[in-house]
């Protein structure tokens, strides 16, 4: 048993199993003044509500029966951990579990309830401390029920225990400590041990000045709000034992000199500790008027109330060990209602917000050099960055990798080489379709890593004559799928597209599968959220309303829904994802790609062959298997599937060092994230992966990317 049947404040908190206590149990349900309440059933219906519950609450043997002597009622609750579960669930994440529990330690005494009335109030509705001490020697009255949440019924009962009774109808498992004599310089060091904040909120001077004395000697904080304009004091007695009480504002007055004083001679003392040209000016105007027409200075409910707030906002901050410091601030609620603006505009749909742009329809009046030229510039690449230049040089066309275009995903410049790989192989189906075709080769150097030159002659091709067109029209489709299965011609058409140019195709289609990969996908896309360096490039890709959509991702093709754009713009604030790194959370962010794949028909690989002897894969290989990744995008496309390019962090990592290289706090979940979609994709070690291909039957695209201008088109003849 907990407390006793006639405490003034403290319920009787009742154990069925144990036997002195079944007695009482029997003799409270007995008597017809007491009123029975089981909540049982109730709360743990509504605990299966909460997402994730801490696992060691305990069960029905927990249960405790709580007896209210000044309600003369009778409670059944679940035990303390399976309580404060449910009460405290909405604090998240807010607070989180481990915040929640490292705030609870803490035991917070407030001597002065009225303004203390409300912050004990707000402390033990956010379960930041393990137990509250109370202090007043005063009753509630009539014009206290202006500020103080209580009622008639509670007129003529002391302060303190109002405040007790409060809470315990709120948590009856905190303990809370009631002082209904106040605390003086006598009892004051008795009210400071144990504690590790204080807040004081008493009207005398003096007893401001003791616990203040009291505080610096038990090297405790202390807070005070004064309920105008927001005012809040903070005194760190904890880290400067020897600062000076009210931050110095009082000089050498002592405790002593504000004994029995009368209102009239506070008034200076008062005026030093708050700054008059600081007050606002209707509480200015009524001091003037106090023993006037005005009894005492005056508080309002709603500022009592604010300063609360304010309060559990600092005493949250010491708990987590969070910087609050010695001194003063202001939360004036006027002066923020006095600056009331109209909001920005920035939830409308992207469509709207968008205005439509001309068809990006190839130019049909230029030479063939410059069909060429345009062709090889519509190549795909990584966040549409074109990490190319096209240059001509006599009669060949030079595709040189430009490094600047690259970013952390471009491990070793091999999604570059990729996309130059690409380029090339629309280069030559234009100039197969124009009889200018001749041979092409890669040279690797150190002044631009990778070129791949294109020797123009008078040759053709039929085959890649016969892509020119696709190639011209290929683009990426990011709509939900059906999810409908792929015809059965399908994949062996691309694998054999593949095969054309030396690459391979390893795909998954079965529903399960997809599911799989899905979660896989999932989570690397989370990953690169969180990561900050990859945050910042992920979003330095998109292209909002206003900016030039040559490069980049132009947001309309993302084909967001309306709850997507939603979450794109709380997605795009770093401080929103150094906090879901903090909490190992954010699994939501890769909802976009795993609701996508599920949505397909297929998922495959684009690989190339490791060449045989040969250790290291050089980037005119990635670049090889850059053509067979175009190769099988034209033939999809033309098979009616919509395609689109996923990217996981590790589709060009050789080596776990290099996912350390880009998300060093992630690399062992994405090195096991590689080797899991390396299995269920079933490709063999002696193959690379070129790029990763969704296939879907879906709607039309909404908008193709566009391109930077050609360099040069139009100047040769």
């Amino acid at each position: 048993m907990n407390g006793d049947l006639t405490a003034e404040h403290r319920p009787l908190i009742l154990d069925e199993m144990a036997v002195a206590d079944a007695q009482i149990l029997v003799q409270l349900r007995k008597s017809p003044q007491v009123r029975i309440l089981d909540l049982r059933d109730v709360l743990r219906a509504e605990l299966a509500k909460v997402r994730r519950p801490p696992v060691d609450l305990g069960g029905p043997e927990t249960d405790r029966w709580v007896y209210y002597p000044w309600r003369r009622t009778l409670v059944g609750l679940p035990g303390e951990k399976t309580y404060r579960a449910i009460r405290l669930d909405r604090n998240q994440n807010k607070l989180t579990r481990a915040e929640q529990l490292r705030c609870a330690g803490q035991t917070i005494g407030v001597v002065g309830q009225s303004v203390g009335h409300a912050v004990a109030y707000a402390l033990a509705l956010e379960g930041t401390c393990a137990g509250l001490r109370l202090a007043d020697f005063d009753d509630i009255e009539l014009s206290n029920l202006n500020r103080v949440p209580a009622g008639i019924f509670d007129i003529g009962v002391n302060k303190a225990v109002v405040t007790a009774r409060r809470i315990a109808e709120l948590d009856p498992y905190l303990p809370v400590e009631v002082y209904p004599a106040g605390v003086d310089e006598d009892t004051v060091d008795e009210f400071m041990r144990g504690l590790s904040i204080v807040v004081e909120e008493c009207d005398s001077l003096d007893i401001k000045f003791a616990v203040r004395e009291g505080a610096r000697r038990h090297r405790i904080p202390l807070l005070m709000d004064t309920s105008d304009r927001g005012l809040l004091d903070v005194e760190r007695y904890d880290l400067e034992p020897d600062r000076p009480p009210f931050h110095g504002l009082l000089g050498a007055t002592v405790g002593a000199d504000l004994r029995g004083l009368s209102t009239k001679d506070k008034a200076p003392h008062v005026m030093r500790i708050l700054d008059p040209k600081e007050l606002s000016a209707r509480m200015a105007a009524s001091l003037v008027e106090i023993d006037e027409t005005v009894t005492t200075w005056p508080q309002l409910g709603g500022d009592v109330q604010l300063g609360a707030a304010i309060v559990a906002s600092a005493v949250r901050r010491i708990g987590l060990g969070q910087k609050l410091s010695s001194g003063r601030t202001r939360f004036d609620l006027e002066r923020g209602l006095d600056e009331l603006a109209e909001p920005e505009p920035g939830c409308e749909k992207v469509a709207d917000e968008y205005p439509a742009l001309e068809g990006v329809a190839p130019q049909s009046n230029g030479t063939a050099f410059d069909m060429v030229l345009e062709c090889a510039q519509r190549a795909p690449s990584g966040g549409n960055t074109q990490p190319w230049s096209l240059r001509a040089e006599g009669s060949d066309l030079r595709i040189e990798l430009a490094r600047t275009r690259s970013s952390a995903l471009d491990i070793g410049y091999r999604g570059s080489a990729v996309s130059i790989g690409a380029a090339l192989y629309n280069a030559r189906t234009a100039a197969a379709a124009h009889g200018i075709l001749g041979d092409f080769e890669f040279i690797e150097d150190d002044a631009t890593a990778l070129t791949a030159v294109l020797h123009l002659g008078d040759g053709t091709d039929p085959t890649l004559a016969s892509d020119y067109p696709d190639a011209l029209t290929r683009e990426t489709n990011r709509r939900l799928g059906t999810a409908a299965p792929l015809a059965e011609h399908i994949l062996p058409a691309l694998r054999a597209a593949a095969a054309d140019a030396d690459g391979m195709v390893r795909a998954v289609t079965a529903p399960d599968q997809l599911a799989a990969v899905a979660a896989l996908l999932s989570e690397s896309d989370r990953i690169r959220y969180l990561t900050p360096r990859l945050h910042q490039e992920l979003f330095g890709e998109l292209r909002w309303p206003g900016a030039d959509p040559r490069t980049g991702i132009d947001i309309r093709s993302m084909e967001l829904a309306a709850d997507e754009q939603a979450k794109i713009r709380i997605g795009v604030r770093s401080d929103v994802m150094d906090r879901l790194r903090e909490w190992s959370a954010g699994n939501a962010l890769g909802e976009y790609t795993r609701d996508r794949v599920r949505s397909s028909s297929a998922l495959l690989a684009v690989t190339f062959p490791r060449r045989s002897g040969s250790a290291s894969v050089s980037l005119a290989d990635y670049a090889r298997g850059g053509a067979a990744v175009q190769r099988v995008w034209i033939e999809a496309q033309r098979l009616g599937l919509a395609v689109q390019p996923v990217s996981p962090l590790f589709l060009y990592s050789r080596h776990p060092d290099e996912l350390r290289g880009i998300s060093p706090d992630f690399a062992d979940t994405l090195t096991s994230l590689q080797g899991r979609f390396l299995d269920l994709l079933g490709v063999p070690g002696h193959e690379i992966m070129a790029l990763v291909l969704r296939l879907s039957y879906a709607a039309a695209a909404t908008v193709r990317s566009r391109r930077l201008p050609v360099p040069g088109a139009g100047n040769r003849s």
